[in-house]
């Protein structure tokens, strides 16, 4: 049996205004083309298919046309689970319907495993599928049990008697699958990718957890394609699009597994051509710098985070020449080294009242700023909490 795995779509989200409506199409223009030449069983779906709880209707639209062709008429089986960024309703919503072509859609936690017929390659999988399991959620499923201690248990131990009540059903004549969206303890987050799932540490997992005798773990909602260490293969597919400047210089990609019952799946990282990099570009030199890098045609179909080191700020003729040169300049931030330099010697000898009058005369061309206006100021700051940092004269 060949299984795709990929997760994260997250459908509908820009980066700073800009769509990525164009790149997501094509990301699963070749995910439908793949799923054919790899000769593909079952595509497995880990939750974050939207960005959002209410996704645009393109956003959609492109969901349900793609699932369409990667089912292809009932040829492959497709199951989507829900993520922390989606309505579980509103992503089940279309279940009955979608299940007469071999999709299927699952919007909250399900108690009992599924057993799938794979009509291409005559082998059955059974698949636990666990959606984004909050600890609401998790409690009504568990809501029926009358081990008091289990309902009040970690939530990792918790997850972990979920899996393993449910798993039972696997099948020794079976490929085996586990399929969810969560944390689990020792992935390699991209800060500013992921919203967070778990709060102070709750809603992490430990990868025992999950190791309840199946041959494989889709995971989705870490962005970075990733191995978690443990007995069972548990993976991250990672999402097929950079939606983040944390993401610079990753590779985009999905997980193949090759599956039969009783064997050790064979898992190969298949790269995605889809979609256009993140890149970070630091002139040092200046904006002639930037110059010479746009007429070279660096990074051409990258969006950029563009940080300039400047000795004068930057007109607006400039920074309208920057954008029109090239339309993927997301971010234009200067550095001025000079007054860094500057301030961070004044901040170590001078009271904080100064240094704001300083920064009020630099900024207003000379203007001294009224008595009350440094009083307020000031006020604001030991509102803060820096009476002491005032007081002995320190920067806030």
């Amino acid at each position: 049996m060949r299984i795709l795995h990929t997760a994260d779509w997250h459908l509908g989200r820009t980066l700073e205004g800009r769509s990525r409506q164009a790149e997501q199409e094509a990301f699963l223009d070749e995910l439908a083309v793949m799923v054919k030449s790899e000769e593909i069983d079952l595509v497995l779906v880990a939750g974050d298919i939207y960005d959002t709880v209410n996704p645009p209707s393109l956003a959609e639209k492109l969901f349900y046309d793609s699932l369409s062709r990667l089912a292809d008429g009932g040829k492959r089986h497709v199951a989507v689970i829900a993520g922390n960024h989606d309505s579980p309703e509103r992503l089940a919503a279309a279940a009955p319907l979608a299940q007469r072509h071999q999709i299927r859609l699952w919007g909250l936690p399900q108690a009992e495993p599924v057993e799938l017929g794979i009509p291409g390659c005559g082998e059955r999988a059974v698949l636990f599928a666990l959606p984004y399991p909050s600890e609401a959620r998790l409690g009504e499923l568990l809501s029926g049990e009358a081990d008091e201690e289990l309902l009040r248990s970690a939530y990792s131990e918790r997850i972990k008697a979920v899996a393993r009540r449910a798993c039972s059903a696997f099948r020794k004549d079976s490929v085996n699958l586990i399929m969810s969206h969560l944390y689990v303890l020792g992935g390699a987050e991209s800060e500013g990718s992921e919203r967070p799932i778990q709060v102070g540490g709750a809603y992490t997992v430990e990868a025992a957890a999950l190791c309840a005798g199946a041959d494989y773990v889709a995971l989705g909602h870490l962005h970075r394609p990733q191995f978690i260490k443990a007995d069972t293969p548990i993976r991250y597919s990672g999402s097929p699009l950079a939606y983040s400047f944390s993401e610079t210089g990753q590779a985009k990609s999905v997980t193949i597994v090759e599956a039969a019952p009783g064997g050790r799946p064979s898992i190969t990282e298949v790269p995605l051509s889809a979609g256009r990099p993140l890149v970070e570009w630091t002139a040092k030199e200046g904006i002639g710098q930037v110059h010479r890098w746009l007429d070279e045609g660096r990074d051409a179909r990258a969006w950029i985070d563009l940080t300039i080191h400047l000795n004068e700020a930057l007109n607006m003729g400039q920074l309208q020449d920057l954008r029109k040169s090239h339309e993927g300049i997301i971010h234009i931030r200067p550095v001025y080294p000079d007054m860094q330099d500057e301030i961070h010697g004044m901040e170590r000898s001078l009271p904080v009242d100064e240094l704001f009058r300083r920064f009020y005369l630099r900024q207003t061309g000379g203007a001294e700023p009224e008595p009350e206006l440094v009083r307020l100021f000031l006020s604001m700051l030991q509102t803060g909490g820096t009476e002491d940092a005032h007081a002995g004269g320190e920067k806030p």
